[in-house]
């Protein structure tokens, strides 16, 4: 099963996304990856977020670039999750036929709300972030596994 975190720029909310799910996920052939539909090209992995995904995980992802959404990736993907509603329904109206694959993270795992876009916030921030996409991270977990014992 493959995975997609989808936010703006790929270079804060969806990169520690797939960071955080990867290095919590046990369940064999679940992977995620992750990208942006506005990611600039050559754009690194913002600092803060760099920064907190290692301190809180070990795993650095301070050299990795922002990666521009394609068609590619949304066909190949099996679960679409966005970091906000407006980029799950301009993902919805750019790809139709994949619509009943996009959801907001928050939305899939049976909570409200949103991730808001750390960019440009303080490093209290970038925490605050990561708790909340761990938070969701570990309810996807979960139904992820109900749903494979099923």
């Amino acid at each position: 099963m493959n995975i997609l975190f989808v936010c703006a720029g790929n270079t804060c909310r969806s990169c520690m996304a797939e960071a955080i799910f990867n290095h919590y996920n046990t369940i064999s052939g679940v992977k995620a990856s992750s990208a942006g539909v506005a990611a600039l090209k050559g754009s690194k992995t913002s600092q803060n977020s760099a920064v907190v995904v290692e301190a809180n995980t070990g795993v650095n992802i301070a050299n990795r670039e922002a990666v521009q959404l394609t068609e590619e990736q949304v066909h190949n993907s099996d679960l679409i999750l966005t970091m906000t509603y407006s980029i799950k329904n301009y993902l919805a109206g750019l790809f139709p036929h994949f619509k009943n694959k996009i959801y907001v993270l928050n939305e899939y795992v049976g909570e409200e709300g949103e991730i808001s876009d750390p960019f440009g916030g303080d490093i209290a921030i970038y925490n605050e972030t990561f708790k909340s996409l761990k938070k969701y991270i570990d309810l996807l977990l979960l139904k992820l596994k109900e749903d494979i014992s099923k």
